[in-house]
Formats: C-alpha cells, sequence, structure tokens
C-alpha cells in the first residue's frame, strides 16, 4: 500500500494506492480521519486506513500539491558512510559503529519541488537514500523487534553543500541548508516491501545519467540494526525519520567532481517504492 499526504487549494488530504489508483479525502469529507503525518503521530492502523480509502473517490495525483509523508518530524536521523562503496571513494574505513547525524524540518521539501542550491556555494551534491518513518515509538528496542515499530518507507535525497559538511569535524551546517532535504512522494507501508525493505535497487540519477546504482541489501547497518543501536540512547517517537545512508557514486567523489546546477533534475528510484523527482533551482 502508497499513502500519500497532499494538499489542494490549502486544504490537506490523504490517499491510497493498491495498485489499482488513488483514492482518498481531504479535511472537508464526510469520514476524514486525519492526514498522514497525523495518523502516523497516533499510532495508527495504516492498512486499515488506507482499505478504508480505497473505498472513496478517486484522486489525481497531477491536480494537487504531494507534500513530504511527514513535514515536521520530531526527529531526523541521519546515517552516514552506511555502504561499502562510498566507503571506498571516501578513503574511510569500515564503521564499526553507525555515523549518526541529525537533520531538521526546516531542510524539508517535496517531490517536485526544487532543491535550492545557495548563492555561498557551488557544492551542492546529490545523496539518494532510503527513509524509514518509525509508527510506534519505544526506547532501547532490540533488534528482532526493530521492525514493528516502522510505520513505513520513503524515498530521500540527503542533497549536501560539500563546501559547509568539510568545515567542520560536524557535518550539521552542510546538511541542513534549507530546501536540500526531498523526501517522498509518498509512505510505503511494510507489507508491500521485503522485510526491512531489504534487497531493494537503489538509483540516483542527475539528467537521466544513472550516479548512483547498488541495493540495499548492502547497507553495512541494516533497519532492524539501525533502530536497536539508535534506540540505545534516544527514544524514538511516532514520526521519526531515519535516514539509512548513500550508496558510492556522489558527485564529490568524481573526477572531476559533479554537483547538481540550476536546471538539473534529480531522480531517486527504489525498486517497488517509486521515483523522488526535483529540479534544481538557484536560490535568489
Amino acid at each position: 500500500m502508497r499513502m500519500v499526504h497532499f494538499e489542494k487549494g490549502g486544504v490537506a488530504g490523504i490517499a491510497a494506492d493498491d495498485g489499482a489508483g488513488w483514492y482518498g479525502l481531504n479535511q472537508r469529507d464526510s469520514g476524514f480521519s486525519g492526514t498522514l503525518p497525523e495518523l502516523i503521530a497516533q499510532g495508527a492502523d495504516l492498512l486499515r486506513t488506507g482499505r478504508e480509502l480505497l473505498r472513496t473517490h478517486a484522486v489525481d495525483l497531477n491536480a494537487v500539491r504531494i507534500l513530504p509523508p511527514v513535514p515536521k518530524p520530531p526527529k531526523i536521523l541521519c546515517v552516514g558512510l552506511n555502504y561499502d562503496d562510498h566507503l571506498e571513494e571516501s578513503g574511510l574505513k569500515k564503521p564499526v559503529y553507525p555515523e549518526i547525524f541529525g537533520r531538521f524540518a526546516t531542510s524539508l521539501l517535496a517531490h517536485g519541488e526544487p532543491i535550492r542550491q545557495p548563492p555561498e556555494s557551488s557544492t551542492l551534491d546529490y545523496e539518494a537514500e532510503l527513509a524509514v518513518v518509525i509508527g510506534r515509538g519505544g526506547r532501547r528496542i532490540r533488534r528482532d523487534k526493530a521492525l514493528d515499530h516502522v510505520a513505513g518507507y520513503s524515498l530521500f535525497n540527503d542533497a549536501t553543500i560539500r563546501e559547509f559538511q568539510l568545515r567542520t569535524p560536524q557535518w550539521t551546517m552542510g546538511k541542513n541548508f534549507d530546501a536540500t532535504g526531498a523526501f517522498g512522494p509518498w509512505l510505503v507501508t511494510p507489507d508491500a516491501l521485503p522485510p526491512g525493505a531489504k534487497g531493494l535497487r537503489i538509483q540516483g540519477r542527475l539528467n537521466g545519467r544513472v550516479m548512483q546504482d547498488t541495493s540495499t541489501h548492502k547497507l553495512i547497518f541494516d533497519v532492524p540494526a539501525l533502530i536497536e543501536l539508535i534506540s540505545v540512547a534516544i527514544s524514538l517517537e511516532p514520526g521519526d525519520v531515519i535516514i539509512t545512508g548513500t550508496p558510492g557514486g556522489v558527485g564529490a567523489a568524481r573526477k572531476p567532481p559533479v554537483y547538481m546546477q540550476p536546471g538539473d533534475v534529480f531522480e531517486v528510484e527504489i525498486e517497488g517504492m517509486g521515483i523522488l523527482s526535483n529540479p534544481i533551482q538557484r536560490e535568489s
């Protein structure tokens, strides 16, 4: 099941698709039970909600504005250096513990919206990634129970201003410029994917050219491991998002480097989940 958070004319809505098209409701419709982020925050049964939505009105996604599945997550926890090929191109050793850093909601943008290149730098790089949305909170979550806490999966472009990322040992500034974290287009519920979204082909394409191409099977720390290790320290809450890391092929590692420029389009595609596509625009 795919579920999308959208708005039309300033009115929020929710729709679901099980392969036969999108059906949904908006806040003004009878029977509207809440937006997607509201339902995730409540720990609602998304599959049940989705089945109910399939009995409602057809929704044309081309006629609405798609929003991030969770526009204002309580926490956005990103993982660095989580694929061997990205480690190799970075010249770093395999970690024994995941590299965790934070993003903020002000950096998020939706499918189709422009990723903004800031005037302070031209080193705007792409990072195709799998996103995990937490549906049930907890602390010290055991690995064998970790997937019970997942509401669903989505796609993410962890676009990075490399110049700012590398100015300090901490990556916060380079990872948090406004309108650089593309997230969406929708949430895919766990029943539609292999456990932990494992073994899915993931690609990043710049203007149609394949720049990143691997499988989520090659994650060094997979989804259950990340949930277990993060929750040792941090209480996970419904709506939290874990960004699992990018494969090799990033622009900064190429010779010469390849950065996203105004007028470009970058796509993230994950097998069975869809495509996240965003144009690049110069920030005025």
